[in-house]
């Protein structure tokens, strides 16, 4: 029972300041907005803001494909909790994100290439062979093996939420990055409370 009701509370943490405290009473939304495709962040717009957003959709694309295989492999009944949360969050940033970059005339395919962004620190992914590595790792390793990708994978999102809250100039760009940070870092606090076995 105690567990269910941690779980609960993860999943409220992490998707209630994107589709509540964020969106529906961001500064600009119509009162009759009822889904994240309708969130609009504007005309105003720098390069930075066009690169966080493809940077964080590529990024994203990743973390989705991993949550995708732990919600299949993953044996801890809080991490599952956990990874329901965390796609079911991510799945709707990168429908906003998809959607303001239709509506800036940018790019929505990011080349994955090394190269890519350079200026900007690259696109702070995963190593793609490490991702493939999860579907083939002895599922009594999976949970940990996981969790310390998964750790280092959000770690790379905060760095870009703090690029964006820098540098940006759309301001609903940076509110974005901002709840972007606070989840990642939530998300992080509560991984790092599974690695060490305290549950607490």
């Amino acid at each position: 029972m105690a567990a269910a009701v941690r779980g609960r509370r993860i999943a409220a943490i992490l998707i209630f300041p994107l589709l509540i405290a964020g969106c529906g009473a961001a500064q600009g939304t119509p009162a009759g907005t009822t889904t994240v495709a309708e969130i609009k962040a504007g005309g105003e717009h720098n390069d930075t803001d066009v690169m966080f957003l493809q940077m964080l959709v590529f990024h994203q694309r990743q973390g989705l494909d991993m949550a995708g295989t732990a919600a299949e492999r993953a044996t801890g009944p809080e991490l599952k909790n956990l990874i329901k949360a965390v796609r079911a969050t991510e799945q709707n940033e990168l429908t906003i994100m998809l959607s303001w970059l239709a509506d800036w005339g940018e790019p929505t395919d990011v080349d994955a290439a090394p190269s890519a962004h350079t200026g900007h620190g690259g696109l702070h992914g995963t190593n793609p062979a490490d991702i493939t590595r999860l579907q083939t790792v002895d599922a009594a390793q999976f949970d940990a093996t996981f969790l310390n990708m998964f750790l280092a994978h959000q770690h790379n999102a905060i760095e870009l939420a703090q690029m964006e809250i820098e540098s940006g100039a759309n301001p609903r760009a940076k509110e974005f990055a901002e709840r972007v940070r606070q989840t990642r870092h939530g998300e992080i606090r509560q991984m790092l409370r599974l690695t060490t076995g305290d549950h607490q």
